[in-house]
């Protein structure tokens, strides 16, 4: 056993000895890492990172300019130059005293001893029992490392002489643990926290079935040890849990896998490279309508928010420390960019920072996230050597011996303003101090505050939801697996797992019978209904317009008072009969027109009651027929006034022969037999019939009649053509004497007429109701009495009221008169 140790012993102690040798060769010129001063902060970032593991064969120090470079990092390392330079700048906190610092690129958490044995050194030498008060070294405290791995791996050899650690970044749960760990403290809050505020916002949602993606790392792991616990008494369910690495990990089966269980919730608790890896695979993959809960290391990320498929993925929702401007750093940065040194210098080994193409831009524009955590830090630190040297009145005591341990007994009672808030620290080393904001990742690519989280004085926690642009287009998403369904609910089992299934409600018309068959939806009988939902089904209600509804009272009331109408106007024309009005109007041809616009009239009656195979077809038939004829008179007429005054000049055969064979009634014939033929065929292969409506309303049955529209076509095309032909000879006739310009009261008639059926189509598009009757009814009432009222009204009130304008005199001079406007 003895021979074995021994064989390891002597190559570890050269090993030691070569690395200590390094140390003491390497020359420490000037340099973005180093500042000299009478104390000096030692400085933990990882400006580069080391993606994949790296095998050496030989002790050497691995070069870090080669490994990735990461710019929110190097932001960070530019904040503690510049609050070291803010601190030595000022007269009141170290007045007399210069701060410098000792920075390393810890790029990989295996090779980062040599920057922690620099910091334990003295004059280039570990003595790890040298007496109190020998060879006092300048370094005083670290500030760093970010990340929890990286704290494990080099806070034991600190904390060994109490020697201060301030951390910016390290969540982990493990450095409440003073027995291990009792001079570290950090200004970030622990992933105990941001584990709090993930569960108070799945909460609030709702959501009890989501994942859980963490890093493979301590700080992973540790945040989903904390997530068991939080949830552990609350109905949150964790469906899928997996370790990422950026290096090897199958993204495309990890989606499968939460897809297959049909999580909407995916919680990301890793650092920031690993999920921009794991965001970018998810867009790559498609992988969509999903809520993303995304942790402080990445929820403020400048490149995600921008990329082009980042919508596609659903909702990001993040957690985030409040961003805080910190005065004069943009002016810093400026200055620093002005310099060349960040280009070619390299301090201490290894130490070179491949940065020269970045601009001052660059640098301000990138994830602002750990700002303040690393400016309360080094402040933080600095107040404690103030209270160390004793600078409260106005200049230090440097005659005062600083020692690691007494600089931190004096940051565990801190207690000072900075940018508005108390900087403190509790018995664990823990911040009492700032909050963390709640985002949202917006349309337009930024982290939109929503709401916010604070602890001190006590817990208080806000989220306006009605901010967040949901992917489902406002509604919240849900994420269940699987609660029990509701009333009227219907299981459908997913998968192999009974407890995990689909709740799909029952539709319309049918019902289920949980205590008989929970997996069947049992369809109700044609005469009940039930609502979507339902466990048992109800008769349906019947409807229809009975005779002794109010509105059909009404409308027979109107139907009577048009068929009064009628007769009145036939008397005051049969009595008027050789006037020139009645000539004009159409002579004979206005009995016919009144007439069957009293048959027409037939039709209304038969919109009410119960619907039978007679009373759907008279609904149409009078109507369609006789309005037939009522179109083809007016359109007769139109055209023999035309005729008169423009055609029989200029086609004299046309006139005589229209004169000779009376035209007027043959084309009014033969409109007439052309409809009633097209209503023949029509309603023998298809006739009208009774119809029970049960789709329109799942509780009503609607008593209507079913109307073959293919069936009645061609004679609503007849219809159309016979509309079309009054309209064109109107317009013909536009410039003809006024007692024979027919045009204006025509076409408005018409145009009532088309209004009428518009409207009442519209209606039947939205609404099937026992009412449509109704309004059937009153569209053939309304295109009745436009006639009656724009065509004959207006001639009767000529007749009795201007009796002067209906005399043959009156006529001529009309005719007289527009003769002289042509020949002119």
């Amino acid at each position: 056993m003895a021979v074995t140790t021994m064989k390891y012993f002597f190559p570890a102690l050269c090993f030691l000895v070569l690395l200590l040798h390094a140390l003491a060769q390497c020359d420490v010129p000037a340099s973005e890492f180093h500042r000299d001063g009478d104390y000096l902060l030692g400085g933990l970032f990882d400006v580069h990172h080391a993606s994949t593991t790296i095998h050496h064969h030989r002790p050497e120090t691995i070069d870090c300019s080669s490994q990735t470079f990461t710019l929110s990092s190097y932001r960070r390392f530019q904040l503690m130059r510049f609050t070291v330079e803010e601190i030595n700048n000022s007269t009141k906190l170290l007045p007399n005293v210069a701060l410098g610092y000792e920075i390393f690129d810890q790029c990989s958490n295996t090779h980062s001893f040599p920057s922690v044995l620099k910091f334990i050194s003295i004059n280039d030498l570990i003595q790890p029992w040298v007496p109190l008060g020998k060879n006092v070294s300048k370094m005083i405290a670290v500030v760093g490392p970010f990340s929890s791995t990286s704290t494990l791996t080099v806070a034991p050899l600190l904390m060994m002489n109490l020697f201060p650690v301030v951390s910016y970044g390290a969540g982990s749960s493990v450095f409440t643990q003073k027995a291990i760990y009792p001079s570290f403290l950090r200004t970030v809050h622990s992933n105990k926290d941001v584990i709090e505020v993930i569960v108070r916002i799945i909460l609030n949602f709702g959501w009890r079935w989501v994942s859980f993606l963490n890093s493979d790392d301590a700080f992973g792991k540790d945040g989903l040890e904390l997530f068991r616990k939080r949830i552990a008494d609350t109905d949150i369910c964790l469906g899928y849990a997996k370790d990422l690495s950026t290096a090897n990990t199958n993204y495309s089966q990890i989606f499968q896998s939460i897809e297959a269980q049909k999580i909407g919730v995916i919680v990301v608790f890793t650092p920031k490279l690993t999920a921009e890896a794991l965001i970018g695979a998810a867009m790559q993959l498609n992988v969509t309508n999903k809520v993303w809960i995304a942790g402080d290391t990445w929820s403020l990320n400048k490149k995600l928010p921008k990329e082009r498929g980042i919508k596609n993925i659903g909702t990001v929702i993040g957690i985030s420390q409040p961003v805080v401007a910190i005065p004069g750093f943009s002016d810093f940065i400026y200055s620093a960019r002005r310099q060349s040194y960040c280009e070619n210098s390299q301090t201490f080994c290894n130490q070179f920072c491949n940065c020269g193409g970045l601009t001052a831009e660059d640098i301000l524009a990138v994830d602002p996230s750990y700002s303040f955590s690393v400016y309360s830090a080094v402040y933080a630190l600095a107040h404690a050597l103030h209270k160390t040297m004793q600078c409260a009145s106005g200049t230090c005591n440097r005659n005062t011996t600083v020692y690691p341990y007494k600089v931190f007994a004096e940051l565990k009672k801190s207690s000072f303003k900075l940018l508005n808030q108390t900087i403190q620290f509790d018995e664990n080393g823990e911040p009492t101090f700032g909050s963390y904001s709640l985002v949202f990742w917006n349309q337009s690519g930024n982290a939109e505050e929503i709401g916010f989280y604070k602890f001190y004085p006590a817990p208080q926690f806000l989220l306006n939801s009605t901010k967040i642009q949901w992917y489902t287009k406002g509604k919240v998403p849900t994420s269940l697996c699987s609660p029990e369904c509701h009333t009227g609910y219907v299981k459908k089992q997913t998968g192999n797992e009974e407890c995990c299934f689909s709740c799909d409600i029952c539709e319309d018309g049918t019902y289920i019978n949980s205590t008989e068959d929970p997996y069947t939806c049992v369809p109700c009988k044609e005469a009940e209904w039930s609502a979507a939902g339902s466990t048992s089904c109800l008769l349906r209600a019947v409807e229809y317009v009975a005779f002794t509804d109010t509105e059909s009272i009404l409308i027979i009331i109107g139907a009577c008072a048009l068929v009064l109408l009628t007769v009145a106007m036939s008397v005051v024309f049969a009595i008027n009969y050789n006037t020139p009005i009645v000539r004009s109007a159409g002579g004979p041809m206005c009995f016919l027109i009144l007439g069957c616009l009293s048959l027409c009239n037939i039709s209304v009656f038969f919109y009410f009651g119960e619907p039978t195979s007679s009373f759907c077809t008279l609904r149409i038939l009078p109507f369609v027929l006789f309005y037939t004829v009522c179109l083809a008179c007016f359109v007769v007429r139109s055209f023999q006034i035309v005729c008169i005054f423009k055609i029989a000049a200029k086609i004299p055969k046309l006139h005589s022969w229209w004169m000779k064979y009376h035209g007027q009634w043959l084309v009014i014939a033969a409109a007439l037999v052309t409809q009633a033929f097209l209503l023949v065929i029509g309603y023998s292969n298809a006739p009208p019939k009774p119809y029970n409506d049960t789709v329109w309303y799942p509780d009503k049955i609607i008593l209507t009649c079913d109307m073959n529209m293919k069936a009645a076509l061609c004679s609503v095309v007849l219809l159309g053509t016979l509309c079309c032909l009054c309209f064109i000879f109107s317009y013909m006739g536009k410039d003809l004497p006024k007692n024979y310009n027919e045009a204006k009261s025509v076409t408005f008639c018409l145009l009532l007429l088309i209004l009428t059926w518009t409207l009442f189509t519209s209606l039947l598009m939205l609404y099937r109701g026992k009412h449509i009757q109704t309004f059937n009814a009153l569209s053939v009432l309304s295109s009745l009495y436009a006639f009656l009222f724009w065509y004959f009204l207006p001639k009767c009130y000529i007749i009795i009221f201007q009796p002067q304008k209906n005399t043959q005199k009156y006529f001529q001079s009309l005719i007289q008169n527009y003769t002289k406007t042509i020949s002119q």
